[in-house]
């Protein structure tokens, strides 16, 4: 039995009392189960209707005005272009300003327009399958290779959670002197306000993350003036360049931009949209999303772009390496002379925390139902999926302090970097198959550029890997362990993985989810 959640004006006690009802009759209910199965019958979710924002689209107008159907459609890019202004970006944001100067902008403008290609490629493939990137690839790949490619993607949903357990922590330490670990561990309560949001429906939370952006944005407009940075000099650092000692910062900052999971994210969102499937409509799907995923993913760059200028024109100036968000946050009022300076960049740490929380909560929830078929009512899958990143954030800094934190951000960055081939190969490849595509597959132009941008990425992590591997066997003998026994093994598995879906994937099988719709579109189309 499932309470209905259709009253958009029910309060939080309600949606709290609907939850433990839903809880309490699961529990009592099927008295033959063994505990395996009412254990599964507990947080397994049969009727998702009241639970997820997707379960209540919005539908296109048709005979409508441009702007009414464009404003319809825009939306669901918010939610990448947020998840691209996370705490991960700040820390290697920072650190990018702070150590190098504006030498690397031109891998955050890099990183965006490659973010901005393969998200595009996203919508297609989802809007013309009617089907979001985890159950394609369900559809496409072997069971075991389905099951390595959830893992990966798990994985990254948690290294980003990490970032924004440890981010929203430090922005209350930094707003409210709340301590660090208490920060932490608070932050398992965002499954409550996430659940009292999500209930009112995809285009509520939308607006939501539409306000948190923009208090991000406005922050930022403010911390530019403040700093007042050389125009020139910011210009010069979007000529390419990089040595040795950036690659890391720089895979840090690609990790963060172009995320990997918000390609799942993003192509379960598109689905939010309900329009009549005819090649003109979906021609205007087209183009909306492209507006939609434009205006996102260039506010997310001149957020990070602005992070970036602001560490290297108050720190990179004055030879100070930042390696602490704290570190930065005490600094600016110092440096700047200005109180606002401090609490405006706190303001939006703490903002750009919890917009993040709402959308790691979502991709979580489509990789899962796309790779495993499993449905898990949301706040199970956040509370999980929060306190797999709270643990690895409570221990760094019971060892370690808050100087601990900030290496943890740059390395869950690192994480994503890692796993990102893993989502924009089978983006590539799918978007590049005319049995799954139809008539609107990839040109051979936009085919070879993707091409070249993933063949970047995955040269780089390849470069990434390398250099982490010759800095731990040169490190001891426990670095040497290290290396062969986990790095090395690890990385024979991702390069295997990586050449299978490249090279190897054949058709998995012939009923396509969108096969018969193609061929009768491509009869229409062909005349």
């Amino acid at each position: 039995a499932v309470v209905s959640t259709q009253s958009t004006g029910a309060s939080f006690d309600s949606c709290i009392k609907q939850t433990i009802l839903i809880l309490t009759r699961k529990m009592s209910s099927s008295p033959s189960l063994g505990w395996r199965g009412k254990l599964k019958d507990l947080f397994s979710q049969t009727e998702r209707e009241g639970f997820s924002p997707l379960d209540q689209p919005i539908v296109i107008p048709q005979n409508v005005p441009f702007y009414k159907k464009l404003f319809a459609f825009l939306g669901p890019a918010l939610f990448v272009g947020v998840g691209y202004c996370d705490p991960g970006n700040w820390a290697t944001d920072l650190a990018a300003g702070s150590q190098f100067g504006y030498k690397l902008l031109w891998v955050l403008l890099l990183s965006n327009i490659m973010a901005l290609v393969l998200q595009v490629l996203t919508t297609r493939l989802a809007l013309v399958t009617k089907m979001d990137l985890a159950k394609i690839c369900k559809v496409e790949y072997p069971r075991v290779i389905c099951i390595l490619l959830w893992i990966t993607m798990e994985i990254a949903v948690i290294a980003t959670d990490l970032a924004e357990v440890i981010g929203t922590a430090i922005g209350l330490q930094l707003l409210i002197n709340l301590p660090l670990l208490a920060g932490v561990v608070l932050t398992a309560l965002d499954t409550l306000l996430f659940l009292l949001i999500q209930k009112y429906g995809i285009r509520k939370l939308e607006i939501f993350i539409l306000i948190l952006l923009g208090a991000i944005g406005f922050c930022f407009v403010i911390e530019l003036f403040i700093v007042a940075p050389n125009g020139v000099d910011v210009m010069k650092g979007f000529l390419p360049s990089i040595d040795r000692s950036g690659v890391n910062v720089a895979i840090g900052i690609l990790g963060a931009t172009v995320m990997p999971h918000n390609f799942y994210l993003h192509s379960g969102l598109v689905q939010s949209r309900s329009f009549e499937y005819t090649p003109q409509n979906l021609r205007q799907a087209f183009f909306f999303n492209v507006i939609d995923t434009v205006a996102a993913l260039n506010f997310a760059f001149f957020v990070n772009a602005s992070i970036l200028i602001v560490s290297a024109a108050v720190f990179y100036s004055r030879n100070i390496i930042v390696d602490d968000l704290g570190m930065a946050y005490n600094l600016l009022s110092g440096i700047m002379n200005t109180k606002v300076a401090s609490i405006v960049f706190g303001l939006a740490l703490f903002c750009a925390g919890q917009s993040s929380t709402i959308t790691g909560t979502m991709a979580g929830q489509i990789i899962m139902e796309g790779f495993l078929e499993l449905k898990l009512v949301p706040w199970v899958q956040r509370l999980v999926t929060r306190l797999l990143a709270i643990v690895p954030a409570v221990i760094v800094i019971l060892i370690t302090g808050s100087s601990g934190t900030y290496q943890l951000l740059i390395f869950s960055q690192i994480v994503l970097s890692f796993a990102l081939p893993f989502a924009v190969i089978p983006i590539l490849r799918f978007t590049a198959s005319k049995r799954i595509m139809g008539p609107f597959t990839n040109h051979a132009a936009l085919t070879l550029i993707a091409s070249l941008m993933v063949l970047f990425i995955v040269s780089l992590n390849v470069w990434a890997i390398f250099e982490i591997f010759v800095d731990l066997t040169s490190s001891g003998t426990k670095g040497k362990v290290f290396a062969f026994v986990l790095l090395a093994p690890l990385s024979l598995v991702l390069v295997v993985l990586m050449v299978w879906i490249t090279f190897f994937w054949k058709v998995q099988s012939d009923n396509f989810g969108s096969r018969e719709k193609m061929l009768e579109m491509e009869e229409k189309i062909t005349g």
